[in-house]
């Protein structure tokens, strides 16, 4: 059985992309934004507000219609919110007093820790956001290595990998689900976390298990580097004090709000930002409030505003609409077919393209196939969701949270190598989006067939 489709012929297209000249100068824009991005020679935050620039220079879109139609200050203000929350819970030495604890439960043995570090980034992740969670495991999973004298690669890549499979389970997990919920009205916290959490588990018990297998002979440790390892005092971390309490209870208020959201009756936003201000106001007496901005990741925010701004220059020339019509090409306005072509071609994009971009380019699209006769879009968010977020674990550039692991180990000395992590990426992307075929499949489109 097929979704429902209109009358309207898709090949005849809309009208909206006859300006071939502004399609032709808003694609070149794009485009070398877009191998910016990609190379990384240049500062990702600079590419992406230059490209945003010449979209309004060049006349593609104007200042007006950018910032008030193209910008999703919703997702900005979102973003800038959870940095505040846990740049002050950052602060009291919580983090890394349950890294030590959950070290030490294990024993100091390799491949236990590899599963609890694994496991400790995987939800940080789901109930922080990816990027933040490995930018405070990462530095606590390169001293324990250091202490134990183990190699810290299969723990970088794990936490790489857990990150992003972690994020796939909520809305403000992973900076794409960010933007679908933001896009999408009807998709709440709840809504993620019913939908994409039950095949996350079961992703992550997989690659686990083959993470385990795949480095259980390498990993070995000297009975008195591991004894090293117990005699740390995780108390000496723990900063007790207000700031530790106000700051926890705060951060457990902000998600009890996201899960209550649906009751609530108000935006994930405004959840968001009332804890952040609430802590602010709370605690200005522990910390100096500039202190805090400072450390709020200014490039991913400035990024977003310049790669919105991006998309809205396609959108105004009709590309958008133009790719969600081939795509209907392709797929005959099947939903399943659709769903699946998203879902594995959004994976593997992913996995070579930052995923941020590319479901930033989706997102209007799959928007407008429900002006082709989509009446049940939900499927093809999901497909979106799952290949964009595990897809992201393909190669060390496929997610913002790859990249920062990598900086933040060189930084440190160990080099995360592009061919090494290649070799284990692509099959773990492949294996998360067979399991992810296999449950949207049963879950969602059997009724369709």
């Amino acid at each position: 059985m097929k979704s429902n489709s209109s009358s309207y012929d898709v090949r005849n297209g809309t009208g909206k992309g006859q300006h071939g000249l502004e399609m032709i100068i808003a694609l070149i824009i794009f485009v070398l934004a877009y191998v910016g991005i990609l190379t990384e020679k240049i500062n990702r935050a600079i590419v992406a507000c230059g490209g945003g620039l010449l979209m309004l220079l060049s006349g593609i879109t104007t200042t007006d219609s950018a910032f008030m139609n193209h910008v999703d200050w919703n997702t900005i203000a979102l973003l800038f919110s959870m940095m505040i929350l846990v740049s002050i819970t950052s602060q009291n030495g919580l983090f890394e007093y349950i890294a030590i604890k959950l070290a030490q439960q294990v024993q100091g043995k390799p491949l236990p820790l590899l599963a609890v570090i694994g496991t400790l980034t995987a939800i940080g992740s789901a109930l922080l956001d990816n990027v933040t969670t490995v930018l405070l495991l990462v530095p606590i999973t390169l001293t324990l290595t250091r202490i134990l004298k183990i190699t810290s690669m299969p723990f970088l890549v794990t936490v790489i990998l857990s990150s992003n499979i972690g994020g796939t389970a909520t809305l403000i997990g992973d900076p794409p689900n960010i933007m679908i919920g933001q896009a999408v009205d009807h998709l709440d916290f709840n809504d993620f976390l019913y939908n994409l959490a039950p095949v996350v588990v079961v992703i992550y018990a997989v690659i686990m298990t083959g993470l385990l297998f795949l480095y259980r002979k390498g990993l070995t440790v000297d009975d008195d580097h591991r004894q090293t390892l117990l005699r740390i005092n995780a108390d000496d971390y723990l900063k007790r004090g207000p700031l530790l309490y106000k700051s926890s209870i705060v951060l457990l208020m902000t998600i009890s709000g996201f899960l209550l959201h649906p009751i609530l009756h108000t935006e994930l936003t405004n959840i968001a930002m009332a804890g952040a201000v609430l802590l602010l106001l709370i605690t200005q007496n522990e910390h100096k409030i500039e202190e805090v901005f400072e450390s709020i990741e200014w490039v991913t925010l400035f990024f977003f505003i310049g790669l919105f701004i991006l998309i809205g220059g396609l959108e105004e020339v009709g590309i958008i609409d133009e790719v969600a019509r081939s795509i209907l090409l392709y797929t005959d306005g099947d939903l399943p077919r659709t769903s699946l072509v998203i879902l594995w071609g959004s994976g593997f994009l992913s996995a070579f393209l930052d995923n941020i971009p590319f479901v930033a380019a989706m997102i209007p699209v799959i928007t407008e196939f429900s002006g082709y006769g989509m009446t049940n879009l939900d499927p093809l968010w999901w497909s979106l969701a799952l290949g964009s977020c595990l897809g992201g674990n393909g190669t060390l550039i496929g997610a913002s949270a790859n990249v920062v692991v990598a900086g933040l180990a060189l930084k440190d000395k160990q080099e995360v190598r592009f061919i090494e992590f290649l070799k284990i990426g692509i099959p773990v992307v492949c294996v998360s989006l067979a399991i992810s075929t296999i449950y949207i499949y049963f879950r969602y489109l059997l009724p369709y067939y």
